[in-house]
């Protein structure tokens, strides 16, 4: 692949891979804690709470992008927390993480919070009334029935992070070998005389990665009903 594709080419796709990486490990303890708390518990707040979930959906990325921009730029009050502890994020690659995460964060925790609610409840109040805690209950009842469910959600969470465009542009702009993801490099070759054959050939490395990640987690999440109805 590092024949086919040139420095700049290969540099987007090894970037988008580690934002997609990291953005989606360090999203789903949140989206899977999340998405517990929409399925079974009842709090004042929770349709206003669900709603901020699925903000990002619903707004245009650049709008979301702006906003983090606001926070965690450089004089933003996030940002200047994170620069005086040395973690700045702003036109870093852990921004675009932070993006990506933000953007991906309601479709795990939709795909999750819906497999989760497939669970029988029933089976939660066996557990209780053995004396299972509720963290005891939630580990070794809920999770483990859920995690078709999870494991959706984490590719679902990943393939968004690896699209993302509007959001990351604007947090933390286009700098090649810095920021620069596929969609951005994408973005920037079709704005150059003769750059539409390096965009298709990150539009094919797009594609295949898509596809792999989707055939992945039919693979897995098949693997896993199949060991819980063998159970």
């Amino acid at each position: 692949m590092t024949g086919w594709l040139g420095p700049e080419e290969w540099q987007a796709v090894a970037l988008s891979l580690k934002v997609a990486i990291w953005a989606t490990i360090l999203s789903l303890p949140f989206a899977i804690f999340v998405s517990h708390a929409l399925a079974r518990w009842d709090f004042r707040g929770k349709q206003i709470a669900n709603g901020v979930v699925h903000l990002p959906l619903i707004l245009p990325p650049v709008v979301t992008g702006y906003l983090l921009l606001l926070i965690f730029g450089v004089t933003g009050p996030g940002g200047r927390l994170l620069d005086a502890l040395g973690l700045g994020i702003a036109f870093q690659w852990t921004g675009a993480a932070l993006a990506a995460a933000i953007m991906g964060f309601p479709l795990m925790v939709r795909a999750i919070r819906q497999s989760i609610e497939a669970v029988d409840q029933r089976l939660e109040d066996a557990a209780a009334t053995l004396g299972a805690s509720r963290l005891q209950i939630f580990a070794t009842v809920t999770l483990p029935l859920a995690l078709p469910g999870v494991l959706t959600g984490t590719i679902l969470g990943f393939a968004k992070a690896m699209g993302e465009f509007g959001a990351t542009i604007t947090f933390v702009s286009n700098i090649p070998g810095q920021t620069q993801t596929l969609p951005s490099a994408i973005y920037s070759f079709l704005q150059v005389p003769g750059g539409e054959t390096a965009a298709m050939r990150l539009v094919i490395i797009s594609i295949i990665i898509a596809m792999a990640a989707l055939i992945l987690s039919e693979v897995f999440a098949r693997r896993i009903k199949n060991r819980m109805e063998g159970a």
